[in-house]
């Protein structure tokens, strides 16, 4: 494959030119309550191609390998046009060229597991809430995808990447006359099929949460000292913070770009945040990016200061700053962008219990349930909660959202826990969907948090 990518790049006439192509297998099992209603297998590929020619930067996308005679012309043709109308050529970062092929070990491999076996797992972990009278209804599902990837550059590098993921998600609805709650369940990742075996344990403690939220109480709205757990602390952190840290997002924005300077106190002294792709196990994991770039951690906070921010190599040059290794595709229809990879709050030093006691009384939030981002201020949903008095969680409450100011909200952070944990399920959509974008964070407590509910 190689020898044909290269083929292909000595057809191009730039300063600089890169090709990927991927073959992309998925497999789709749902089920709609008991009904399956949807079981499909798919395998696709394409090429991405890239090039850099007099300041303009272009790219194209094709499925048939003979449409390269016709394609290369096109794309340098772009790209003189776009370098043309640009004030400011685009430069890339140096880096290294790299001749590798990766794949990952995997506990039980995917594409050996018969497609009746992935059903019956499913079917088997949907039962579980279903036997109970008041679950209204069940949406669970299971989900492959593996992407075998090939890039080749002008500058020589040469690599071979599979990522594989895998997920089993849905939701439970509970009803008892006109209250109706639902919650959110996933596992799965990206070191095999093992990921999701045996579920049943998790679909049982997801549906006793939805039947105890048809008897909570609607949370009253106002402003809390809290605790967020780790699933709500991590999208709060990849969706108000992390965003952020991406330099395609800022770089057009002059007050967004000074208000994130490297050297910036944003944070309370206490607060540490990392994109660590690099993590073995994790959703998140990858070696190189889809610009040929190895990936690497990268400390974006340290003691409340920004001190890093995840790049491409366009934006790197940009920046002024080191290439990272976060440009990620979608799959073989996009070029890449910069993404997050696996980012979390480290973790501090307090167990949970010891969390209640230093929050006396307030409220212990727990597992996002969408939300949304517009600048700095941020409003996301939680699944459910608890009060919590005197250091003791109490009764359970629903209809919860927070809201605030990102930047007040990373000064508020007074405590942070010893209990790390990653998501198993991604599904970041900034521009296209990366669904092996990780985060994570031990339970956090912020005070003076705006909490939305009745």
């Amino acid at each position: 494959m190689f020898d044909k990518l290269k083929q292909m790049l000595s057809l191009i006439d730039a300063d600089y030119a890169d090709i990927r192509y991927e073959v992309k297998k998925e497999v789709v099992i749902s089920f709609n309550g008991k009904e399956l209603s949807r079981v499909s297998t798919n395998a696709t590929d394409g090429y991405v191609i890239r090039v850099l020619k007099n300041g303009g930067f272009a790219s194209a996308t094709f499925t048939k390998p003979e449409d390269i005679t016709k394609i290369a012309p096109q794309v340098v043709e772009n790209a003189m046009l776009i370098g043309k109308h640009k004030t400011k050529p685009v430069r890339l970062a140096a880096t290294e060229v790299i001749k590798d092929s990766y794949t990952p070990i995997l506990n039980e491999d995917p594409r050996e597991i018969t497609l009746e076996e992935k059903i019956a797992v499913t079917q088997k972990a949907n039962n579980v809430p279903l036997q109970y009278e008041k679950i209204a209804m069940t949406h669970v599902g299971y989900e492959e995808v593996i992407r075998e990837k090939y890039f080749v550059s002008t500058e020589g590098s040469e690599i071979h990447e599979d990522l594989i993921t895998v997920q089993l998600a849905g939701e439970i609805i509970a009803k008892d006359g006109n209250i109706v709650q639902n919650v959110r369940v996933a596992t799965g990742g990206s070191d095999g099929f093992h990921t999701i075996r045996n579920p049943e344990a998790l679909f049982e403690e997801r549906t006793k949460i939805a039947l105890d939220l048809l008897r909570a109480e609607p949370v009253a709205s106002g402003v809390y000292n809290c605790i967020l757990n780790p699933s709500l602390a991590g999208v709060f952190t990849h969706e108000a913070f992390g965003h952020f840290s991406e330099a395609d997002i800022i770089e057009n924005l002059p007050a967004m770009r000074e208000k994130m300077r490297l050297g910036a106190k944003l944070g309370s002294d206490i607060l540490n945040i990392v994109d660590d792709a690099t993590l073995p196990h994790q959703l998140g994991f990858y070696k190189y990016d889809d610009e040929g770039v190895p990936v690497r951690r990268v400390t974006l906070m340290k003691n409340g200061v920004l001190v890093g921010r995840l790049h491409s190599r366009r934006t790197a040059y940009e920046f002024g700053e080191p290439l990272t290794g976060h440009c990620v595709a979608e799959d073989y229809r996009y070029p890449p962008i910069v993404r997050m990879g696996t980012i979390f709050i480290e973790p501090g030093n307090s167990t949970l219990d010891e969390l209640f006691t230093i929050l006396g009384d307030g409220l212990y939030i727990l597992d996002a349930k969408g939300g949304q981002t517009a600048g700095e201020n941020f409003t996301f949903g939680a699944q459910y909660g608890y009060i919590i008095k005197n250091g003791k969680k109490t009764q359970m409450i629903r209809d919860l959202n927070i809201s605030g100011n990102l930047y007040k909200t990373l000064q508020n952070i007074i405590a942070i826990g010893n209990d790390l944990v990653l998501s198993k399920r991604g599904g970041c959509g900034k521009g296209q969907l990366n669904i092996r974008s990780c985060n994570g964070a031990p339970h956090i407590i912020i005070k003076d948090l705006v909490v939305g509910g009745r």
